[in-house]
């Protein structure tokens, strides 16, 4: 047997599920994904106004085909509206030179994620107090 008949070994690498990924990688995965679905909403928040222009029958078209699930997709959207809002706001601040160092950006992930979970309980509180008056 040749050396080039010899299987090399190497190591190999541990599977993706094995390494856990960082906080602001995810962030700003999770940046895009709302973005995305941000604009979706846009899309549907046109119709509904564009339903609205139209008349009547077009708005009942609208109201049949979002009623199951409208309410869900709605607070989904404004969910996605405060985590966007809030890492927006943190993109903007990295815009100006600051916070720039890994420590100051994770704190600042950090802070983003408190405001997100506050926006988005107070957001979804009062839906649920107009929806429910």
């Amino acid at each position: 047997m040749t050396d080039q008949d010899t299987p090399v070994q190497r190591p190999l690498s541990p599977h993706l599920q094995v390494y856990r990924l960082p906080l602001l990688p995810l962030m700003s995965i999770t940046h895009r994904v709302t973005g995305v679905g941000l604009a979706f909403g846009t899309l549907v928040l046109a119709w509904w106004l564009a339903a609205l222009a139209t008349g009547p029958g077009a708005y009942d078209l609208f109201i049949r085909f979002m009623n199951p699930l409208g309410g869900m997709a709605l607070l989904g959207w404004m969910i996605a509206i405060a985590y966007h809002f809030c890492n927006g706001i943190r993109h903007l601040i990295w815009d100006t030179g600051h916070a720039l160092d890994l420590g100051s950006a994770e704190r600042a992930g950090y802070l983003v994620l408190v405001g997100w979970l506050v926006l988005s309980a107070v957001m979804v509180g009062s839906a649920l107090l107009f929806w429910l008056s």
